[in-house]
């Protein structure tokens, strides 16, 4: 098997960096393989339980004194979902940081305490670790929060990087495209065909059994629900909007898988065009969940990226 790999900057007037990264995938007898060759490391790390202000979010952390790097899931995901990236990134000497959002996972939510916002939640896990400022890497609806917490707490952060997320927008431009790309019928789609490409489901079927595995952990006592309409429904500090976007001044990555279905390119390059010098990658082959399917690639693209800054 062999990879051919080419990039391109492009400029715009809004100064932002679009790197679009073309992979050409050889056949080899007959067989599709893929770039993600790399094991899960389910399960390393320390667990434990952060009090916020009306509820107990579970993490996980791998400890050390490398520099922070806090994962944010989707809204079919939970701290397992980042199980390719945790040997990836604590070789690379960063400690890892994932943590289950309320209403998710292991999370504990006080029913009688405040509700709270996702990026409250986010400010406060990082007050109870004592850590000032991270890097965030978050996916789908995590990226929402991410962008609310660029927003709300820039002090924070030094990087952020969202993969494949329609980012919380709701201008009319962004909701007209969602309108003319998935039909009404789309959320009925099991989500694993939402999510997961057909070239990754037809040519890693473990990978996709242990992803839906996940998925059906994501919100284990709560009823099925629309994956978009939970990604909205989570609170936020800041009505998100394009032009919002264009106060955001930590470095940014944005990447998208180009068969992603509820962030295609064409979208989220939308997004990456509002926010001053941000960078964009397009990954072809992968779905919506890019981080899964090519996580060798992914880990690869956003450690160069955060190493910058």
């Amino acid at each position: 098997m062999r990879f051919s790999l080419e990039s391109a900057l492009y400029t715009s007037p809004m100064t932002f960096v679009i790197r679009i990264l073309v992979i050409v995938v050889l056949l080899a007898g007959g067989t599709l393989t893929t770039l993600a060759q790399i094991s899960p490391t389910p399960g390393a790390g320390r667990d434990g339980y952060a009090s916020v202000p009306g509820a107990r979010l579970f993490y996980t952390d791998t400890g050390g004194a490398g520099i922070p790097v806090v994962f944010l899931h989707a809204a079919t995901g939970n701290t397992s979902a980042w199980q390719y990236q945790t040997r990836a990134f604590t070789a690379a000497g960063y400690r890892l940081i994932a943590y289950d959002r309320r209403g998710w996972g292991r999370t504990i939510v006080d029913s009688n305490g405040p509700a709270g916002t996702a990026a409250d939640d986010l400010r406060a896990l990082l007050d109870s670790m004592d850590l000032d400022r991270v890097h965030i890497v978050a996916t789908a609806g995590g990226g929402f929060v991410a962008f609310d917490f660029a927003l709300s707490f820039p002090a924070r952060l030094r990087s952020l990087v969202v993969a494949d997320s329609i980012g919380g927008v709701q201008d009319r431009e962004i909701l007209d495209l969602e309108t003319r790309i998935r039909p009404p019928q789309f959320d009925e789609l099991p989500p694993e065909v939402r999510e997961l490409s057909p070239g990754y489901r037809a040519a890693n079927p473990e990978g996709t059994q242990r992803w839906v595995a996940i998925q059906k952990q994501s919100r284990p006592s709560q009823p099925a629900a629309s994956t978009l309409k939970l990604a909205y429904s989570t609170p936020m500090r800041n009505q998100l909007t394009l032009s919002l976007f264009e106060q955001i001044r930590t470095p940014a990555l944005l990447l998208t898988g180009g068969a992603d279905m509820t962030a295609p390119p064409a979208l989220m390059k939308i997004l990456a065009s509002h926010i001053p010098n941000a960078e964009f990658v397009v990954v072809p082959n992968a779905g919506h969940s890019v981080y899964w399917e090519e996580p060798e690639l992914f880990n690869g693209t956003v450690l160069d990226f955060i190493r910058k800054h």
